[in-house]
């Protein structure tokens, strides 16, 4: 056995201390198959050069403005595989969907029927919700935290347009579930390509792009934290969404209301579990 044939073998027998038993499971497998990626593909030295400086710059494009990292987790389908494999139990419950890399944390707490437009032109738009368990139980109490891109497809801490937490706000539900609030409609908008995941998207010739949408966080104690997304129905990139988002059952029907504007409603089912609060990508 050759030094190429070994080195795996040597590296895992070096990580088996490792107290922690999920570690140490987890970093072998991640070993092994970074080595027979490595073999299989036969990747030169100048490739893996090219891999190291692309995975520093991620970090170097990173900052207040947006997440390279969660953006490149999100282009290669890893966070929804992961989404998928960790909330998906079909048992009625309403479909998970990224967290994406524009979340912050502490947005107000606002009013029933506040708006969260609070300096932004654009279609008026009203939406409203219902909040159960998988038995048909209301959800009360339950914190609804909800952000969106604004009508030119931009979130407020990249646009110095906007205001501080502008499109964001957190709504907490009544005896029956129920929520509501007032907003403008969102516009679908490319995903940053100033930095090294548009490179990769250029050199794939695919296309930036994300179907218009609004986030929704769900967090009530007894529940698994729900995190999802609803999109437009009518938008031309519902069924080619850039970071593999899309579900059939979370494209939301938007209708004129008759006032010039627009009105969505959407009801959302828990599961039982632990509420749990993510790491926010963004300060």
């Amino acid at each position: 056995m050759n030094g190429a044939d070994s080195v795996t073998a040597i590296v895992s027998k070096a990580m088996a201390r490792t107290p922690d038993p999920r570690l140490r499971e987890v970093m072998d497998a991640l070993v092994r198959h970074l080595h027979a990626f490595v073999r299989e593909m036969k990747i030169t030295e100048e490739e893996f050069e090219r891999a190291l400086d692309f995975l520093v710059r991620l970090g170097q494009a990173s900052g207040p403005e947006k997440n390279e990292v969660i953006l490149l987790s999100d282009l290669l389908g890893l966070s929804t595989l992961v989404m998928m494999l960790n909330n998906s139990q079909g048992r009625g419950e309403t479909d998970s969907a990224l967290l994406g890399p524009f979340w912050r944390a502490g947005s107000p707490m606002c009013r029933p029927g506040e708006s969260i437009s609070r300096d932004t032109k654009g279609e008026p738009l009203e939406v409203k919700g219902r909040v159960t368990g998988i038995d048909g139980t209301p959800v009360t109490g339950a914190i609804v935290d909800v952000w969106q891109a604004s009508p030119v497809g931009l979130y407020e801490n990249q646009d110095p347009e906007q205001p501080d937490r502008n499109l964001r706000g957190r709504f907490e539900t009544d005896g029956d579930g129920r929520f509501h609030f007032r907003t403008v409609r969102p516009a679908g908008y490319p995903v940053p390509v100033d930095g090294p995941c548009g490179e990769m998207l250029r050199a794939q010739d695919r296309h930036p792009f994300r179907p218009a949408h609004i986030h929704f966080m769900i967090l009530k104690e007894g529940f698994r934290t729900l995190i999802t997304q609803v999109f437009a129905n009518d938008d031309d990139c519902i069924a080619a969404d850039v970071v593999f988002g899309v579900t059939p059952a979370l494209s939301g029907h938007y209708e004129r209301d008759g006032k010039g504007g627009w009105r969505l409603e959407y009801d959302f089912v828990m599961q039982p579990g632990t509420r749990r609060i993510p790491k926010p990508p963004l300060p």
